[in-house]
């Protein structure tokens, strides 16, 4: 295997970020955490406070040598609603916004051009507003929260029925024809 890199996303509820990533060829490692705020090693009920300045996020450890960077930006940005900035489906508030986080300038260039891609496509009739920031520290959630969608299956699915209608809606042409 080639040396790994690690890319940061946070498209609300870490829990449903994992899988999406964690079933794809070439992703090493899927960690859900913290990372955006001023407090060090926070838990889950401080970022639930909204007084941590943390947002959920995940960390993807993936073989570039089997998946670019620019194939993780379209798989992020089929699962989140990237025209909601405080929030993603039935989480709300600053913890739950969608973020880039980026660690150098291509994959900030790259980043950009995704985004300007997908304003320009029409998909959407509003404006994308996903924020392309610089990576902060990434804290790991606490064991409870890893790989949360293969230990709890039912409440899982509940969790991303918002998300599930709304990828139907906006990307099932893209993914039949990529099929």
């Amino acid at each position: 295997m080639s040396q790994t890199k690690t890319a940061i996303f946070a498209g609300g509820c870490f829990w449903c970020m994992v899988q999406p990533f964690d079933e794809t060829p070439g992703i090493v490692n899927v960690v859900s955490g913290y990372t955006g705020g001023h407090v060090a090693n926070p838990t889950y009920a401080q970022v639930k406070s909204h007084t941590t300045g943390h947002t959920e996020a995940v960390a993807i450890t993936y073989d570039p040598a089997v998946i670019s960077y620019q194939q993780l930006l379209t798989i992020y940005w089929q699962q989140t609603d990237p025209t909601d900035a405080m929030g993603q489906f039935q989480d709300r508030g600053d913890n739950y916004r969608p973020v880039i986080f980026v660690q150098n300038d291509t994959e900030r260039q790259l980043a950009l051009a995704s985004r300007q891609a997908l304003a320009a496509s029409g998909r959407f009739d509003r404006p994308i507003v996903t924020q392309i920031e610089d990576v902060q520290p990434f804290y790991p959630a606490e064991a409870a929260h890893q790989d949360y969608y293969k230990r709890h299956p039912e409440q899982y699915a509940t969790e991303i029925a918002g998300r599930t209608e709304f990828t139907a809606k906006y990307w099932q042409q893209q993914n039949t024809a990529q099929n």
